[in-house]
């Protein structure tokens, strides 16, 4: 287990953590928990504003990926929190002959999901992983498992763990001093557990989750 940024080739968004906190309400993060049509497509209040592939984001990522885990055509991964599913579709492209899988709780996203891994996709808990003990060589997780409430956060933690054999890398909101917290605490729209980095480090502890990981901070 260890931190590692292996999105530092991930294009990074200029955010505005203030706009958002002066549209904030209640009610928009609750249309933003739903994970539909809003959060992906609609105003950018809910949430992305406009969720479309393009090449230039995950396809500098996926070397990373693959350098980092040694992953090959004989591959197994699994995408928990897959989206609309661009990454796993910028590994098929890249890694010809590997096997991918994804899941979301978003039935927006999966039907909605680029076409070349739609076979490969499909709505699906992250608390309860349908997949044998050990069975991937790697599974991501990028910003999923922190929109659970803390309970249920280490429940997928733990189901991360079981299915991979091998490697597991998340990301999650965290901070790592007061100002950081500000700008989550402005910024965070669908989170429900994150917390200082040290305190994600104990939790991963806890759980047994023995992967990789590393933090989003607006």
């Amino acid at each position: 287990m260890g931190e590692i940024n292996l999105l530092e080739n991930y294009p990074r968004s200029k955010r505005n953590p203030q706009e958002r906190q002066n549209k904030k309400t209640p009610e928009i993060q609750r249309i933003a928990r739903q994970f539909g049509k809003e959060f992906f497509d609609g105003d950018r209040m809910y949430g992305y504003g406009g969720y479309s592939y393009h090449p230039r984001f995950w396809q500098p990522v996926v070397p990373t990926f693959q350098k980092n885990y040694g992953l090959s055509s004989q591959s197994r991964i699994l995408d928990v929190g897959c989206a609309k599913g661009f990454m796993l579709h910028d590994f098929i492209q890249l890694i010809p002959g590997i096997t991918v899988c994804g899941m979301d709780i978003s039935q927006y996203a999966i039907e909605n999901a680029v076409e070349s891994i739609k076979p490969f996709v499909f709505v699906a808990d992250a608390k309860v992983l349908p997949f044998p003990d050990h069975y991937f060589d790697l599974v991501i997780s990028i910003n999923t498992v922190h929109n659970l409430p803390l309970k249920d956060c280490k429940q997928a933690l733990r189901e991360i763990q079981r299915v991979t054999k091998k490697h597991a890398f998340v990301t999650v909101d965290a901070y790592r001093n007061d100002e950081e917290k500000t700008l989550m605490d402005m910024w965070n729209l669908t989170a429900q557990s994150y917390m200082h980095v040290n305190d994600w480090v104990k939790l991963f502890k806890e759980v047994g989750y023995k992967g990789d990981y590393y933090w989003f901070v607006p």
